[in-house]
Order: structure tokens, then sequence, then C-alpha cells
């Protein structure tokens, strides 16, 4: 498997329609979050703030990998009822709209966690 170190590599070896849905997260991410900092952590698109991951995410064949951690997954449990998640992972099917709201909601939610660590 290839080693990618920038989010250009990343994206450059995406087939279109994978490389369609993860500008519209990465721009999601991005105003959501405009104080992050992109990376690719464990080989996968991801925001940091404050040298702390928030979210990674990776599209996949059939669906976007969307990885906040588990916390979020456990608080967000009823509002994510229609998806299929892990530990520490949300699937978000193709087929489906983004959920946009509920993304930018557990990005705040990750701020808050990040930030309150430092306090």
């Amino acid at each position: 498997m290839k080693k990618y170190t920038t989010m250009a590599e990343y994206l450059a070896d995406l087939d279109p329609m994978q490389l369609e849905v993860a500008q519209i997260m990465r721009d999601l991410l991005a105003d959501a979050a405009p104080d992050a900092v992109e990376t690719i952590s464990y080989n996968m698109p991801a925001i940091k703030l404050n040298g702390k991951v928030l979210v990674y995410f990776a599209p996949t064949k059939n669906h976007l990998g969307f990885y906040p951690t588990d916390d979020p997954i456990l608080k967000f449990e009823d509002e994510l009822a229609s998806f299929e998640t892990t530990k520490g992972t949300i699937k978000l099917p193709y087929n489906q709209p983004l959920p946009v709201k509920l993304i930018r909601e557990i990005v705040t939610y990750r701020i808050d966690e990040v930030t309150k660590t430092q306090a």
C-alpha cells in the first residue's frame, strides 16, 4: 500500500466519484473547523487542532469512512442510528447525501474535547 505524506498525494489516487466526495468532506471540515490544519495520519486525510487529530476520513469502495474517535459516536448515538457505526467509525454511504449538520456537530464536539483537555 502506498504511503501518503500530503493531502494532494492522497486525493490524486482517488477515482472521480471518491474524489468528489472527499473534496466535499474536505471543504466541509475546513468550514466547520477553520483553525484546524489538514494532515495525513494513519495514511488517511485528517484535521488537527493544537497538534491533536479531530477527525479522519477516507473514501472506500461503497462509503465514506468518517472517523471522529469513539466518544462522539456514543454522544450522537441517536442521530447516527440510520448509519452503520463501529467503535470509532461512521460509514456514510455514497447513495445518501452527507449529513452535513451532523458532521458539523460532531466536529464542534471534537473541538470542545480537544480544547478542554488543553485547558
